[in-house]
């Protein structure tokens, strides 16, 4: 029997066959439902085959892979971890420690809680000469650009790192410092998708290819900064996109060989939150692993708690979140892991088709700052963000913790690092609004009408729908008559009360309980209920909850009218 185990041979279903089965598991839903924009505009196939990828790539698919093979560094996915300190004798001691613990670049914002005197200046040039950094300044004013001062020049050939600032900074005898950044991190951070990122980090290349004597001169002072979201096969697509991308570019200016360029990679903090921030570890790690697959050079993982004040715990795991990626998951002994990957192949030539193409758009327009200047960028940017912040808002998009599953018990902390405050996180008028409904003590109940089996499911849903704002409904158990669930009304102190029934109880219900309900008692009902919703709200009905209701419009509509209702 185990022979003939070993001989049997299961015929392989075509793709028609998998459409045919898939339909039939629909039960009537269209084949198009299992379809998925992404906010770039590419429609995700629900599966993906040898088959679709040739005939969508063809030859270009080999080409692809080499180049992003060819194009990947082999010292690859170095940890940068920042250093958070309020004193320049913490910021040291904590700065011996990483590097003691696994952190290889020196990873330094200026804007410090402490002066950058000449001291810690100093001090901080004894490092550069060991080490690789990564520096963020303001300007080319920034006091920290003195450390270069303080180098020896016999060492300056020897210092490698990267400078992040808005223009480039200009340093003389250090071949090995990059100054020129294609920043996407703060597109990224207004709420650019991928395809834009891409776009930019292009447009910001060809501005500063043009202020060199010669493209060699400019690849040797260039690099590219990118945040990873939580979308982790979009990011792994991104990343290895950007190589294909780069190798077209410089394809454009007559360099025939492979130029590698140093790829700076971080977690994003546009999808933190204040909200259950352990959940801001699982984003980080999610983000870190795309990074590693997708080709990061350095990488940064910031803490759960980088959006308040990071601690030496949060600092210490956020780091070993790399090491232990790096170390144990035995990625980096594959040059390309994604690499073949059907769906991830077929995402990467989307990327590269639409952001040459904005790339392209933007040039035409006459480069980045004359595209920025149009207010095309910026207008970009908002519509991208406002779709953001709309899928996370009528749950689209889940954010664990603040959109969905939240703990209503969480304390959301309003300390606010200076560092981050800029950014348009997509969970801030989540944290906004559960603070004002905090502050003002909202008292909310759940009158369940009809049995517990056909009253839960609704119930359940108000009820997270809810503790998104840190609310707890009071529960009430399940009444069968009118007077039952008016008895209630009057004894609960909530003064906003949604309805939870299935379809038959609400409709026989709800009529009688509005024309007896208490006056300074607001209700809404669980559902769509179309038919009737004109009658119900001409009868003193507030509205409706249900699946896919923006929660900030609907939860903001309700602390207003109860607000007034107060006054």
């Amino acid at each position: 029997m185990s022979n003939n185990m070993k001989n049997i041979e299961f015929e392989k279903p075509s793709f028609s066959e998998w459409q045919d089965a898939a339909i039939k598991a629909l039960k009537g839903k269209p084949f198009e439902s299992l379809l998925t924009k992404t906010s770039e505009g590419i429609t995700l196939e629900p599966l993906y085959t040898q088959e679709s990828l040739v005939a969508k790539l063809g030859e270009e698919l080999d080409k692809q892979v080499a180049t992003i093979r060819s194009l990947q560094n082999r010292q690859v996915f170095r940890v940068a971890q920042q250093v958070y300190a309020d004193t320049s004798e913490a910021f040291f001691a904590q700065l011996d420690d990483s590097l003691a613990r696994g952190n290889e670049i020196v990873t330094v914002d200026s804007r410090v809680n402490f002066e950058w005197t000449e001291e810690e200046v100093a001090q901080l040039a004894t490092y550069f000469s060991e080490y690789s950094f990564k520096i963020t300044v303001k300007s080319a004013k920034d006091p920290l650009l003195a450390v270069f001062d303080n180098i020896a020049a016999d060492k300056r050939k020897v210092v490698n790192g990267f400078i992040v600032s808005q223009n480039p900074i200009t340093l003389a005898d250090f071949p090995n410092v990059r100054t020129y950044v294609a920043d996407t991190i703060v597109y990224h951070n207004e709420g650019a998708n991928a395809v834009q990122e891409l776009a930019y980090a292009l447009a910001t290349a060809a501005k500063y290819a043009e202020q060199e004597e010669s493209f060699e001169a400019f690849s040797k002072k260039f690099y590219v900064s990118f945040a990873v979201d939580t979308q982790f096969f979009t990011e792994i697509a991104k990343l290895r996109a950007f190589k294909v991308l780069w190798k077209a570019f410089s394809s454009a200016y007559g360099i025939t060989e492979n130029v590698k360029i140093p790829t700076v990679v971080e977690t994003s903090l546009r999808s933190f939150s204040k909200l259950d921030v352990y959940v801001n570890l699982l984003r980080a790690a999610n983000e870190a692993l795309s990074g590693l697959i997708g080709g990061a050079d350095v990488f940064t993982v910031h803490p759960h708690d980088a959006l308040t004040k990071p601690t030496e715990q949060s600092v210490r795991i956020a780091r070993n979140v790399s090491l232990v990626l790096k170390e144990e998951t035995n990625v980096l002994k594959i040059t390309d892991p994604a690499g073949g990957s059907y769906f991830i192949e077929s995402l990467t030539a989307d990327f590269v088709k639409k952001a040459w193409a904005l790339f392209l758009e933007i040039e035409a327009a006459g480069g980045m700052d004359a595209y920025t200047a149009s207010g095309k960028l910026a207008a970009e940017l908002e519509v991208s963000y406002q779709a953001r912040l709309k899928a996370t808002q009528t749950r689209k998009q889940s954010l664990i913790g603040t959109n969905i599953y939240a703990n209503p018990a969480d304390d959301l902390v309003h300390e606010t690092n200076p560092l981050f405050a800029e950014i348009k996180r997509i969970a801030v008028p989540f944290e906004q609004l559960r603070a004002d409904m905090t502050a003002a003590n909202v008292k909310t109940g759940i009158l369940a009408l009809g049995s517990l089996k056909s009253s839960k499911p609704r119930a359940d849903f108000v009820s997270g729908f809810l503790n998104t704002m840190g609310l707890v409904p009071e529960k009430s158990e399940p009444v069968t008559t009118v007077e039952e669930a008016l008895a209630w009304l009057n004894a609960t102190d909530a003064k906003y009360v949604v309805i939870a029934a299935s379809d038959d109880h609400t409709k026989a219900l709800v009529p009688a309980i509005l024309t007896g309900k208490p006056a300074d008692v607001m209700i809404d009902v669980a559902g769509k209920f179309t038919d009737e919703e004109e009658a119900w709200l001409a009868n003193g009905l507030n509205g409706f909850i249900f699946a896919g209701q923006n929660i900030i419009e609907k939860l903001n509509s309700v602390f207003a009218s109860m607000k007034e209702v107060q006054r």
